[in-house]
Parts: structure tokens; C-alpha cells; sequence
């Protein structure tokens, strides 16, 4: 067929060292109390370093729209890159990546109303009833990429259905 591999994109490498494939990372690692070690798959710097500069363009991009309309702008992006990252272990990335959508949030909100200290910001624009310091603009609430839980490692080998019918 005339195929031929990359060189700069063709890599053999340990498990241990581990790879960076299609936004995952994938290495084993000890598990933790234990002598056993398990392969892992967690989210690639890189792409927890697009998201972060997604969401600093964004909020960058414009402080004299509503504090709805960034809402609006920001939590398809954070819904989207945690759906894609929730089967793996990517509960301390979520975490990470939920106090830095809150503090760019805050920054922007400081750039747009400088002469107002941050207690009357908070009281103004974080009045989700859920989460008293979470940034909310009416009904429109920002996501929050902490609060998705992880769906890894389920075993699903007797749900799987076989292509071939069972001889009897």
C-alpha cells in the first residue's frame, strides 16, 4: 500500500517511561501501599496546557461582554475536555483544572469592575445557591470540572456480546 512510518513521530519506548497518545498519557506506575504496579491513563500536559490556554483567551478575549455570556463561552469547552478525560485517572487534573478556571473567572471580573473590592464581587457574582463562592450570572452557572466523576476500569467482559451464535 505504499505505508511507511514517521520517524520523528515513531517512538519504542519502556512503560514505565510512558507515551503520550491522543491526549492521554498512559504509564505504569506503582500502586500506592502496595508493591504491585498498574497501568495508568491521565490526561498529557499538553492538553491540560490547551485547555488552561483556551480558557485564558477566552477570558482575555473581551471584559466588556456579561459575565453570562462568558459562562456561556466557557462551559461547552470545560464539558467537552472533561467528557473526553473522564475515563481515566483524571480526578487530581479536574481539580487542578477547576481552580483555574475560578481564579481567571475572578481576575476578569476584577478587570471589569476595578473599583469594586473583592467581598462586594464575591456577594455580587457568586451567589449559586449550591456553592456560595462559585461564579454564577443569574441562571447561567460556570461549570464545574471538580465535580464530574471518573468512570475508569470497568470490567465488562461477560456484557460484551459475541458476533457468533452460541452452538448448542
Amino acid at each position: 500500500m505504499g505505508l511507511c512510518l514517521p520517524v520523528e513521530k515513531t517512538l519504542v519506548t519502556h512503560i514505565d517511561e510512558g507515551l503520550d497518545f491522543l491526549g492521554w498519557r498512559i504509564q505504569r506506575h506503582r500502586k500506592r501501599g502496595t508493591a504491585e504496579h498498574y497501568v495508568y491513563t491521565y490526561p498529557s500536559k499538553k492538553a491540560l496546557r490547551a485547555i488552561t490556554a483556551k480558557v485564558k483567551a477566552t477570558c482575555m478575549h473581551n471584559v466588556n461582554q456579561s459575565l453570562a455570556d462568558l459562562l456561556h463561552r466557557l462551559n461547552p469547552m470545560l464539558r467537552g475536555w472533561t467528557a473526553y478525560f473522564r475515563a481515566g485517572v483524571s480526578n487530581a487534573t479536574f481539580g487542578y483544572l477547576r481552580s483555574y478556571v475560578w481564579s481567571r473567572i475572578m481576575r476578569w471580573l476584577h478587570k471589569k469592575h476595578r473599583r469594586i473590592n473583592w467581598k462586594k464581587l464575591l456577594r455580587r457574582y457568586c451567589t449559586d445557591p449550591r456553592d456560595r463562592w462559585w461564579p454564577a450570572d443569574g441562571n447561567v452557572v460556570l461549570f464545574n470540572p471538580g465535580s464530574v466523576s471518573t468512570t475508569r476500569y470497568r470490567y465488562r467482559g461477560t456484557k460484551i456480546p459475541s458476533p457468533w451464535p452460541s452452538v448448542a
